[in-house]
């Protein structure tokens, strides 16, 4: 049984990755005795692994592992807009989360929270993420693997789109331009996820300050009011202009 104090260096060391056991201390106000007691306790229930006077998530229970050097890029930003994603998610409601890298790490931060949910993917990795977790229905969808993003999509993923309906989708971009344009780099990725918009009652973005001022090949849609953006940074210039033109909903990841 996980102790409220055990729960915070979790979701610690969840955000900022490796950290000396004495900023552990520090941050809890607690004793340096106390705090490798929960250590121990934590790293035998297989949470964490303790290494060199400092300790991490274990990589059983986040799997760090994954589809190429983007997932590592901006780390800490992108466990910090999955910490304020993960804020938004109701227990018991229908979520969906796609392939991308940002929202990787929401589902690895949803494995922390022991809330019930049915969540919906087209993502290999998330799907494994999830899938043995007690309280977490995991649906995956059927189609073509595309390996540069392991994720699933294709005219038989879009069909399953159209009968399907979410509380919440989780949403990766690959590049977001100045005039707003959401756009992915294939094609068959760009028109899944137009289908996954148009079938969720509320839909975050979650984008890392490196994916605004570009513009991948193949049009997703153009972001309004009637979405939700979850950065990690404020913005200057052309996308500030179109973000307060548009009325963009902005939420920053501390």
């Amino acid at each position: 049984m996980i102790n409220n104090r055990q729960e915070m260096i979790r979701n610690y060391l969840f955000e900022k990755g490796q950290t000396p056991v004495q900023a552990l201390a520090d941050m809890l106000g607690a004793s340096l005795a106390t705090v490798r007691r929960d250590l121990v306790e934590m790293e035998q229930a297989g949470v964490i692994e303790r290494l060199h006077g400092s300790a991490r998530i274990a990589s059983g229970a986040k799997g760090e592992v994954g589809f190429g050097a983007r997932e590592s890029a901006n780390l800490l930003a992108k466990r910090a807009i999955a910490s304020a994603a993960a804020e938004t998610i109701v227990a018991g409601s229908t979520i969906f989360l796609d392939a991308g890298t940002t929202v990787l790490q929401l589902a690895r931060r949803i494995k922390l929270m022991g809330m019930p949910l049915t969540v919906f993917t087209n993502g290999l990795t998330v799907a494994q993420e999830l899938a043995h977790i007690p309280g977490i229905s995991v649906c995956l969808l059927g189609g073509r693997i595309r390996p540069e993003n392991m994720s699933i999509v294709g005219p038989l993923a879009e069909q399953m789109m159209e009968k399907l309906w979410f509380d919440q989708l989780f949403l990766g971009a690959s590049a977001i331009a100045d005039d707003g344009w959401l756009s992915s780099y294939d094609a068959d990725e760009a028109r899944l996820n137009g289908c996954m918009v148009s079938r969720a009652q509320h839909t975050y973005i979650l984008a890392d300050g490196d994916k605004f001022g570009s513009r991948a090949t193949y049009n997703v849609f153009r972001l309004s009011s009637a979405v939700k953006l979850i950065t990690d940074r404020g913005f200057d210039g052309e996308f500030s202009a179109f973000a307060q033109e548009a009325d963009l909903r902005i939420i920053y990841a501390e």
